[in-house]
């Protein structure tokens, strides 16, 4: 059966663009024009991934980002913004976006995107039918603990609802203790390419993320900034589950 996407753009030249080279990828589309039928629609049915337009006739992208991301948090959502609107991408990757992209953008960089969020559902889909987890799949670290397998997140034994890519960005900061990572690096590792520009792809990534697994985001004990190199994840005692 194949993965269903979501294209949510009032411009038919972008949108016909865009359903054309995804279909390429085997893709099955739906489009919308509309943000209030776009919104009902991404609500009611199933999609691997949406491709949300920022600006639509009565309602905007990011009102769209904000329903849909508090009903379905492991829905994949790349925005798609304007060259020049960096407040809207700022916008759209704090209130829950995976990624965004700025047109005109190229047929590569798109399929490029498609496939590194839709890989990210695939691992979804498959940890929702494994079975228990081996302990290596385990890492313990001070009250966090995450499962690879079942993409599970707790602290303190309570359940934390992280989006696709923030559970692949703390996975990857927990798997390597204290080492740190540039924001080319963490782009390259966990969103799968390596672009100029996108910097702020991580820096809002980081920010939800603090501010889902530590007491203080402020003064973060995990996730840590190291001035003027990148990030790394503070060892708290870390273990594999045995």
């Amino acid at each position: 059966m194949a993965d269903k996407v979501l294209v949510v753009e009032d411009d038919l030249d972008i949108a016909t663009l865009i359903q054309v080279n995804l279909a390429e990828l085997g893709l099955e589309i739906t489009h919308c024009a509309d943000g209030v039928q776009a919104c009902e629609i991404a609500l009611r049915d199933e999609f691997c991934l949406m491709l949300l337009d920022v600006m639509l006739p009565n309602m905007s992208g990011l009102d769209i980002c904000r329903k849909v991301r508090e009903k379905k948090p492991e829905q994949a959502i790349v925005m798609l913004t304007a060259k020049n609107s960096e407040t809207d991408r700022v916008l759209g990757l704090e209130l829950g976006a995976d990624d965004y992209m700025t047109k005109p953008f190229s047929v590569r960089e798109l399929q490029a995107r498609v496939r590194s969020q839709i890989r990210k559902a695939h691992l979804i889909q498959q940890a929702n039918q494994q079975q228990p987890s081996s302990p290596s799949n385990i890492i313990i670290s001070g009250e966090l603990r995450i499962n690879q397998q079942t993409r599970q997140v707790t602290k303190n034994e309570t359940s934390l609802d992280l989006t696709a890519t923030e559970f692949e960005l703390l996975y990857h900061l927990m798997q390597h203790p204290n080492q740190v990572f540039s924001r080319t690096q963490l782009l390259e590792s966990v969103w799968g390419y390596q672009h100029s520009g996108y910097e702020h792809t991580v820096n809002s990534h980081i920010n939800r993320l603090r501010a889902k697994v530590e007491s203080d985001a402020t003064d973060p004990k995990y996730v840590q900034t190291v001035w003027g190199v990148g990030y790394k994840f503070n060892n708290q005692q870390q273990q594999r589950a045995s």
